[in-house]
């Protein structure tokens, strides 16, 4: 199956999954995140900020703030097609929809962090392998990012639905996988 036939049928049973099931899997995923030793030992973490779908890390975000941690989350610059890391203070107003429909810090909030400060990343996917490969949405922003994070020897963990974890999907050549994989 291509890359484009994988993302429909995932992106299609995201959409059908019902709230509260979405919800009380991603209690769960972030059980499993906030007790791995990386997590927990890890100064400055980059959550992406979830879509309506997606695995909730909203939740993760206030609560990585609240155990004192410093929270960065992705900022997507399209004419320069790449992402760059923010830190977020935790104040919703400091969050605006961003490209895609993607809530990202708005302008004047945009606290740029250097990717050495960054202990752990936490970045979502459409799908993934069992061998942590990750397929997302299409734009190659994730892609060219996790480039810059495997040189950094950064680790790199991926949140699904069990669903969204196949045998094996395409890889090509500038794929990085994820160093970890939780799902519930």
């Amino acid at each position: 199956m291509c890359k484009s036939d994988i993302r429909k049928r995932i992106l299609k049973k995201l959409k059908e999954q019902k709230e509260e099931v979405r919800q009380e899997k991603s209690r769960k995923i972030k059980k499993q995140l906030f007790s791995q030793p990386q997590f927990l030992q890890s100064d400055t973490v980059m959550f992406y900020i979830s879509k309506d779908d997606e695995v909730d890390t909203r939740a993760m975000i206030r609560d990585a703030l609240k155990m004192g941690k410093k929270v960065v989350v992705p900022v997507t610059m399209v004419k320069r097609k790449r992402i760059i890391p923010s830190q977020l203070k935790g104040d919703k107003t400091e969050l605006g929809k961003g490209p895609y429909g993607i809530y990202q810090p708005k302008r004047p909030f945009i606290r740029k962090v250097l990717l050495q400060d960054i202990d752990l990343a936490v970045i979502p996917g459409v799908a993934f392998d069992k061998k942590g490969n990750r397929l997302g949405r299409g734009g190659g922003y994730f892609d060219r990012f996790l480039t810059k994070l495997k040189k950094k020897k950064i680790p790199v963990f991926g949140l699904a639905f069990k669903f969204q974890i196949l045998k094996k999907l395409p890889v090509l050549p500038h794929d990085i996988p994820v160093t970890c994989l939780f799902a519930a």
